[in-house]
């Protein structure tokens, strides 16, 4: 994992890709929070006296989290559920079976796919493992956030060796429940020193949820449509991120998927894998610095010809077979 400097034509310094491509052995970060939260359900487990014989891990999952949470089940020795809504490419779900995990396919969007893991989850010596909160579910996915944060420690190790020891002026990061954004949105606002860069989020125009939320100013729930950018496929955010979202994100905006698969080609071009939901950072990018208006905006955000920006980019193009098979 790497992070890479490119240039930019929009009058900004320096753009670096925070490449996770290959996380863990995975084409995408979600082994990070998936890793650190089984870790912890499983010793939680023993503390307690629990019977320490295979428990099986219950999900769902737009592609990466389930194939993480896979993962980490086949390498413990624990089982396995995964719940995959409508969408989500067959080269993607015979990622997670290859995992020895059992797959339940539902014929339905993602937050029904995550009710009925959830529901399963209920069954005996079974655990969900959901990267997505709800009132009364908060622990596990507070601790997936936790392995997000991973991510923030080592863009601020690799910009601190490239020299921008202040760090970013800006991060993009794709937004789906918005449990990522949380962890850096977490990162860079409790930071004792260095300056404050300022955060955007980036979604599907077909499943902005986050947008939506933070334009009534409370969180809610969306009707999704089809999108390439499969894991950023969801119709209600995080409650757990939610707060964080709503006072810690200083932008917010929804691209084509036109524009997210144009920025994977563009960045392929570059030599750096990215898929539609990686690339997306940089189609928001784009879109915030172009077009009427993108001098107010550059303003607002604080950029000008010294910036330093970050693209958080979440999968290489392995992961999501959209990127190269459908568009």
């Amino acid at each position: 994992m790497q992070s890479r400097s490119l240039r930019y034509e929009g009058r900004l310094s320096r753009v670096f890709i925070q490449d996770e491509s290959s996380r863990l052995g995975l084409p995408a970060f979600k082994a990070l929070g998936a890793s650190w939260a089984v870790h912890r359900t499983l010793a939680e487990r023993a503390a307690s006296g629990k019977e320490t014989s295979p428990v099986t891990l219950v999900t769902a999952t737009d592609g990466n989290h389930g194939r993480a949470v896979a993962r980490t089940a086949r390498l413990l020795g624990q089982h396995a559920h995964v719940f995959v809504p409508q969408g989500v490419h067959p080269q993607a779900v015979a990622a997670i079976v290859a995992e020895q995990a059992k797959v339940t396919e539902v014929a339905e969007p993602y937050d029904e796919a995550v009710r009925l893991a959830a529901q399963a989850a209920a069954a005996p010596d079974a655990v969900l493992v959901q990267d997505t909160a709800w009132l009364g579910y908060e622990q596990i996915p507070g601790w997936i956030v936790e392995g997000y944060s991973t991510l923030c420690a080592e863009i601020d190790e690799q910009l601190a060796a490239e020299g921008v020891v202040a760090g970013p002026d800006l991060v993009s990061i794709p937004v789906g429940v918005g449990s990522l954004a949380q962890a850096v949105v977490t990162h860079y606002r409790s930071r004792p020193s260095g300056r404050a860069p300022a955060l955007l989020s980036v979604e599907p125009k077909t499943a902005a949820c986050v947008l939506e939320s933070l334009t009534v100013g409370e969180p809610v729930s969306v009707t999704t449509g089809d999108t390439n950018m499969a894991g950023l496929n969801c119709g209600t955010p995080s409650s757990i991120a939610w707060p964080y979202l709503h006072s810690g994100l200083d932008a917010a905006v929804a691209v084509s998927d036109a524009d997210s698969t144009g920025a994977a080609a563009e960045l392929a071009a570059l030599g750096v894998s990215s898929g539609p939901c990686g690339a997306a950072t940089l189609a928001g990018l784009r879109a915030v610095l172009t077009g009427v208006g993108a001098e107010e905006r550059r303003t607002a955000l604080g950029l000008d010809a010294t910036s330093v920006v970050v693209l958080v980019s979440t999968e290489g193009q392995a992961a999501n077979p959209h990127s190269t098979a459908d568009h």
